[in-house]
């Protein structure tokens, strides 16, 4: 017997865009569903940059959706909020609307979490924003766990949200405008702090191979761990998706890129996948590899992870 995958950031899913208002039942288990075929039980449904009463109002959906399907409800066992509240700075913003973009406020996050029914699990910020310090204190009093990414942040923003409780880095490599600075950068600046646990993508495309096990081999023993990032493209043949307001065309390289900005927009990378690529391109065992697409993240949100036949 051996665990089920665990992902922190699926924005869809098997030709279904999370990010679209008014998903239906069907629409959500057709996801869950295609997850499921990649072994992968349980997730992260994840939000990007929107409007606080749009995000609301999706939120609201899908619990509505939960609350009537138990095998639903388990799957997709918290939510990861990403954005609002990232830099708009160009490239830093990624595929995320900048027009939606400003500093943290609890009032906000109360909204939120009032329409997620409390299953708000995790939150990507860019912590150079005024006052995020205390939101991230506030936040991580609630149980919400804090991630950085789609930022800019100082070496002094940096400090400020480790000690107010942050935790984690969001798809680190990613996220960044594609020139920057060969030593002093955001990526360098992040990696460095042993008290922050990395995310990756291992598909190849976000990070290349020699790069990731670079990053790889800079973090302490467990503090480098992965997700998909995977969009409705993910578990799809190639062709036309949505992801949130955009529309993009994945052909049979399986790169999602924005059709606006031509920045990377998400990945097509199923997490059976990212395991095999991370087992290959890191030189570890697949059990090893697998428990850092399973059993290590789930530990760190305190998952309960079920098993599968091997």
């Amino acid at each position: 017997m051996k665990s089920c995958l665990f992902d922190i950031q699926v924005n869809g899913f098997a030709g279904v865009d999370f990010q679209q208002p008014g998903l239906t039942a069907t629409d959500v288990t057709r996801a869950v569903e295609g997850l499921a075929s990649h072994e992968t039980q349980r997730f992260f449904l994840t939000l990007i940059t929107d409007s606080i009463p749009s995000l609301c109002s999706k939120l609201e959906n899908f619990e509505s959706i939960r609350a009537k399907n138990p095998i639903l409800s388990a799957a997709i066992c918290g939510y990861h909020i990403e954005g609002p509240w990232l830099s708009p700075e160009p490239g830093y913003s990624g595929a995320h609307d900048p027009r939606f973009m400003g500093p943290p406020n609890l009032a906000d996050l109360e909204r939120l979490q009032k329409a997620a029914h409390g299953h708000i699990k995790l939150i990507t910020l860019a912590p150079e924003w005024p006052k995020s310090a205390s939101f991230i204190q506030l936040a991580r009093a609630q149980g919400i766990h804090i991630s950085l990414g789609h930022t800019n942040a100082s070496e002094n923003d940096i400090d400020a949200a480790v000690s107010a409780g942050a935790l984690f880095c969001t798809h680190l490599g990613n996220g960044t405008p594609a020139d920057l600075p060969r030593h002093d950068n955001i990526i360098q600046r992040l990696l460095c702090r042993d008290e922050l646990t990395a995310f990756f993508i291992p598909d190849g495309i976000h990070i290349r191979p020699a790069t990731l096990q670079s990053y790889f081999r800079a973090k302490p023993h467990g503090q480098a761990l992965f997700t998909t990032d995977c969009m409705a493209a993910a578990g799809a043949p190639h062709g036309r998706f949505r992801i949130a307001h955009h529309e993009v065309e994945v052909g049979p390289d399986r790169v999602v890129r924005s059709p606006i900005t031509g920045t990377l927009a998400g990945s097509a990378l199923a997490p059976d996948e990212g395991v095999q690529n991370i087992s290959t391109w890191l030189h570890l065992s697949e059990a090893e590899a697998r428990s850092l697409f399973s059993t290590k993240i789930a530990q760190a949100f305190g998952i309960h992870l079920p098993t599968t036949t091997p």
